[in-house]
């Protein structure tokens, strides 16, 4: 029997309008099920133990577990494509940083654009690079190291892992007139072993490895950050020691795939704010050396932004400086 056409297109709306508002139940139901977040680096490092300590916490705001997927290789940029092939419906986020989210751009061509292919829900925190030495080194400062490079060029070595320390290293040369051979590293973990071992001369990376300092293993000879940290105040920043251009500290965020439903963004911003706040949680990431971003700039709005600026930034300067990747 055939439908009138009024009926027809009756029927027609009312089950557009069922299933509208069936998406609608979803969304304000979410999250429903357990949520993946990719972490893409390998575990064990400062990025995998930021995940670890924010889904713990973001687990009991949102009543479901988060499930930590490391998927290194390639800079990041591997897991970074698993994100952003996921289905947008918020059980798949990333663990963004400024090196896969802004830098790995200016280096590779990517699968994905990395400021429209995402949806940002915060900015998390900032983590500054310290200028690690061997102890073969003879400098117990920057500017002994700094003289001693000028006077044997190409003699130390630097260990390279991710995008921030390359650009870091290509940075630091420029600005004190020196010259280092590149070793590259697929972690920090393995370059710093590398260099406790006498292998490597320098090493640029993340706070959590000053530990080794403490126990002779190394010397901190400078920080990226604005300020001197809190935990470690002997080691000196870059911008005191007159190298303002090295003054800056990458950032870490969370994304999801791009089009994902604006209040399922909002929940998880939300968890993700209630998880920074928690004073166990913010006592461990200082204790990393990690900064938190304030609590009026943990938006998503705020994050698109600082992206932006950060491209803005770094790109142009990466071409203009010839800066590549071995």
């Amino acid at each position: 029997m055939k439908l009138a056409r009024r009926t027809f297109l009756q029927l027609a709306g009312a089950a557009a309008a069922t299933l509208a508002s069936s998406g609608s139940t979803r969304a304000e139901d979410y999250p429903v099920r357990p949520i993946t977040m990719i972490v893409p680096y390998p575990a064990g490092g400062p990025t995998d133990v930021l995940a670890r300590v924010l889904a713990e916490q973001m687990r009991g705001s949102l009543g479901q577990p988060m499930i930590i997927e490391n998927i290194a290789g390639a800079e990041g940029s591997i897991g970074v494509t698993r994100a952003v092939r996921a289905k947008a419906d918020g059980y798949t986020i990333e663990l963004g940083a400024m090196s896969t989210h802004v830098l790995n751009a200016a280096f590779y061509t990517l699968p994905y654009d990395v400021l429209n292919d995402f949806a940002p829900i915060l900015p998390l925190v900032t983590t500054p690079q310290v200028l690690f030495a061997g102890n073969t080194i003879p400098a117990d400062n920057l500017k002994e190291l700094i003289a001693w490079l000028r006077a044997n060029p190409t003699t130390a070595s630097v260990g390279i892992g991710a995008a921030t320390a390359h650009l870091i290293a290509a940075l630091f040369q420029r600005e004190t007139g020196t010259q280092l051979t590149k070793v590259p590293y697929r972690t920090a973990n393995i370059a710093m072993q590398d260099l406790v071992a006498g292998q490597i001369d320098l090493v640029f990376t993340t706070p959590d490895r000053l530990a080794l300092v403490q126990s002779g293993g190394a010397k901190a000879l400078a920080v990226t950050s604005d300020m001197r940290l809190a935990p470690w105040p002997d080691v000196p920043t870059f911008l005191e020691n007159g190298l303002p251009a090295l003054s800056f500290s990458p950032w870490f965020a969370l994304y999801a795939p791009a089009g994902t439903p604006r209040d399922v963004i909002n929940k998880l911003n939300e968890a993700a704010v209630e998880a920074l706040a928690d004073p166990t949680a913010r006592s461990r990431l200082v204790q990393l050396g990690m900064e938190i971003f304030p609590r009026e700039q943990q938006t998503p709005e705020a994050l698109g932004s600082l992206q932006k600026a950060d491209a803005e930034r770094w790109w142009p300067l990466i071409k203009a400086a010839n800066i590549r990747r071995e």
